[in-house]
């Protein structure tokens, strides 16, 4: 028998099951591969004692890079199959003592000397302790276990082995189900952004001019670079907005340089035949990295810090492959921009520019909206507050323009339009910090209504907080440019206790830039995905960000909502490339419907079924009706999220969302429809307090005969014609119109309810008070 275990034993240990490196002053040699039935031991130091002495792995020299997250790592189920070996270890030894075998593992778990052997292989407190509960668990569930893990077993249940030869077997259960551990070092390699500079080697073979234009709003600095711009045989515009695109689009074509868009829901090619044209203004996160240009423009370059897109920044600034980069942004950003061309081997040119035209801080808070000057801009940011303070401007008998972030494009336009139009009535304007760029507007006064604003912090944590001094600046920049109607602006606040911090916060000096975003790209969790193929997108991001290193120039950008995305779709089957892509969608996971919608796209795409436009049409029940209140408005601002999202998407996969030109038009009409909404705004906000309070029909808006013509014929698309007027009862259109308020429509409720029960009491009433009633119709149809 004793024959016969030795041959077994060596055939399978043919394999090391754990590779280590030994200390200089062990004194034994540990052979996992050696024939004879020795048992495996750890090292002892010296020539007595029964302690074993830790195994090490050999380091590399240098500075040893951070211990991962290992709260990251997510153990992965295993099926493991000894068939073949039947009861071979039971045959060559003995059945198995479930309970001493408990007592043996319980020994093994709690000696120090493992513990740190198994820290030294990657396994800390956490890992640990995961990985001895799945090996207790499998040893003692197990029916038939591996022949030579049985016997080692056995041998020291029997006291002819020493506790330590657990080791290996433990180790080799520990890396198949944290198979991270066995390619560290690799995905560490994968991981590391120390050097972002070499990811652009077009750019790198050539030698960039880079001219900074600094200054503060309205200063020409934006205007300078794009002269050059359009100087140039060839150029790339970057903006971070989609209207700053467009804005650059119409300004170089007017100007008979022809320049194509591209956006990440929009691409006009303005070449009759669909050529690239010489010029290009785009999103920055959709600049080409390997066309070669003779001009580039990166605007608002101080965005690069950004927690959430600050990586578009950095990979524009190293990898635009330019002869000229002219850079656009805060003098704030100047010394951090230069530092970093440093790393390329390329020198920074600063041009400095002055404002052009002056504002001032006044010296005394608005206090109140009946202070309200045309050319008034009230800032807010939240969209209640922007509802809350129109519907008061409204009760004043004022018209104001309404701006928020969640606006469709042509939308915010509109209202741009209309507040800058002279003869125009409306001469307020109610917007969220929107307006900082992108927006030419003749604003007099800004207005501030609070100075604090709710942020989302590197952590991806909501953060209630005061404006940056650049965040003041840049909104109190939008009154008195030079281009508008106002050439000095004025700012101040609404409540007196917040002009002094105002002042204090456009008193200091701008925090300078520190450090640029970092974001994984697809090819870099593909090669994770490699390594381990078990392991979710969102885990495998997390396993990213947890194991990369970054210098001091550096940090890697948020990536909560990349992870939302992921984890809402991970069901859903999808090859790992079209996943990375439909997570790197830029949609607002706050909107419900956009979010479901969002799923819904995912499953259709994983059927291989087209997204055809008669299924988006159902989807969001085209025809829309106009918004009869708040709630109306919000949902078609979420539906035309989604038709931007089916663009965005068409983009990337065109046969499996064919029909972008469709889906455009009628976005299109969505814009006005909602330009409608927005134009009726504080009707809507009386709509909705009515509905809230007394459940009324709201009243019908205003909409204007072309709209209603296209609604008219879009019927035919979608759904069958919808009733787009609205039915309301004199009482709602009483209070809706301000002639009656809600409390005293209630009171004659309750009179008209008293006189149906008691009407002999009530005629009474009536003589007493000489015919109030009938004072009261002469009063009505007076």
């Amino acid at each position: 028998m004793a024959a016969n275990r030795y041959i077994f034993l060596f055939k399978r240990l043919k394999r090391p099951v754990c590779s280590v490196s030994l200390r200089r002053n062990a004194t034994f040699s540990v052979l996992l591969e050696s024939p004879s039935r020795r048992p495996v031991s750890l090292l002892r130091s010296g020539g007595g004692g029964s302690a074993p002495l830790s195994w090490t792995r050999s380091i590399s020299s240098g500075n040893s890079p951070r211990p991962p997250d290992t709260s990251l790592f997510v153990p992965v189920d295993i099926k493991t199959d000894f068939s073949e070996d039947g009861s071979v270890g039971a045959e060559l030894t003995q059945p198995l003592d479930k309970s001493e075998l408990l007592k043996v593992l319980n020994r093994f778990y709690k000696r120090k000397e493992i513990q740190k052997l198994a820290s030294e292989n990657g396994l800390d407190a956490r890992l640990f302790h995961q990985a001895f509960i799945s090996f207790r668990k499998y040893v003692l569930e197990t029916e038939t276990l591996a022949a030579d893990l049985h016997i080692v077993l056995n041998d020291i249940c029997c006291g002819a082995g020493h506790i330590d030869d657990i080791y290996p077997y433990f180790m080799r259960h520990a890396k198949q189900i944290f198979p991270m551990l066995d390619c560290m070092d690799d995905l560490r390699k994968i991981s590391d952004l120390r050097v972002p500079a070499n990811w652009y080697p077009e750019a790198r073979s050539i030698q960039r001019k880079v001219v900074f234009h600094a200054g503060p709003t309205n200063s020409g600095k934006t205007y300078h670079a794009i002269q050059r711009y359009l100087e140039a045989k060839s150029g790339v515009y970057c903006g971070p907005l989609k209207l700053l695109a467009h804005e650059i689009f119409e300004k170089s074509n007017s100007a008979g340089v022809p320049c194509d868009l591209v956006t990440g829901e929009e691409r006009i090619f303005v070449d009759p035949d669909g050529q690239q044209s010489g010029h290009v203004a785009c999103t920055i996160e959709m600049c080409s990295v390997t066309t070669p240009y003779e001009v580039a423009v990166i605007d608002e370059i101080q965005m690069i810090r950004d927690p959430s897109r600050g990586w578009a920044w950095t990979r524009a600034l190293l990898g635009l492959c330019a002869e000229e980069i002219h850079v656009c942004g805060e003098a704030a950003a100047i010394n951090f921009v230069t530092e970093l061309m440093y790393t390329t081997g390329e020198e920074v040119e600063v041009r400095n520019y002055e404002r052009l035209t002056p504002f001032s801080l006044m010296d005394h808070a608005l206090e109140s909206l009946d202070n309200l000057q045309p050319g008034d801009c009230v800032v807010c940011f939240s969209k209640n507050d922007i509802y809350s303070i129109s519907r008061q401007i409204e009760v004043r008998g004022l018209e104001c323009a309404v701006i928020y972030g969640s606006l469709p494009p042509g939308t915010k336009l509109s209202q741009a339009k209309k507040f800058n139009d002279p003869s125009d009535p409306c001469k307020i304007l109610v917007a969220t910090d929107a307006i900082g760029m992108g927006l030419n507007l003749s604003i007099r006064r800004i207005i501030f209504n609070s100075l604090v604003k709710p942020s989302i912090n590197e952590k991806g944590e909501k953060e209630m907080d005061t404006i940056t001094t650049s965040q003041a600046l840049q909104i109190a920049g939008r009154a008195g440019r030079f281009s508008s109607t106002f050439k000095e602006g004025e700012v101040t606040t609404m409540h007196r206790d917040d002009l002094p911090v105002l002042k204090e916060i456009m008193g200091r000096a701008v925090d300078p830039i520190e450090t640029a975003g970092l974001h994984p790209t697809a090819e870099q969790i593909e090669m994770f995905a490699y390594h381990l193929p078990e392991a979710t997108l969102s885990n495998l991001i997390d396993i990213f960000v947890s194991l990369s290193q970054v210098d001091g120039l550096y940090f890697v950008c948020n990536v909560d909502d990349f992870k939302f995305l992921a984890d809402m779709i991970q069901h859903i089957p999808l090859n790992l490339r079209s996943r990375y892509v439909f997570c790197t969608a830029p949609i607002n996971k706050k909107q419900p419907f956009v979010c479901t919608t969002f799923l819904k796209f995912a499953r259709q795409f994983s059927r291989d079924e087209p997204l055809t436009f008669d299924w988006v049409c159902r989807h969001i029940s085209w025809p829309p009706m106009p918004p009869k209140n708040i709630k109306d408005l919000a949902h078609l601002e979420a539906v035309h999220d989604v038709l931007d999202l089916y663009l965005w998407l068409s983009y990337r996969f065109m046969d499996m969302f064919p029909d972008a030109n469709r889906v455009r038009d009628i976005q299109r009409e969505m814009d006005e429809i909602i330009q409608v909404g927005v134009h009726n705004i504080t009707r809507l906000i009386r709509a909705s307090e009515a509905q809230s309070s007394e459940s009324l029909p709201s009243t019908q808006l205003q909409t204007p005969p072309q709209v209603q013509r296209r609604l008219r014929g879009s019927q035919g698309r979608g759904q069958p014609p919808k009733d787009v007027s609205g039915s309301s009862t004199l009482g709602s259109r009483l209070v809706q119109e301000g002639r009656l308020t809600k409390d005293l429509l209630q009171q004659l409720r309750r009179e008209w309810s008293e006189e149906q029960m008691h009407p002999a009491r009530n005629e009474q009433t009536h003589s007493r008070t000489g015919g109030g009633k009938s004072r009261a119709d002469k009063k009505k149809r007076k």
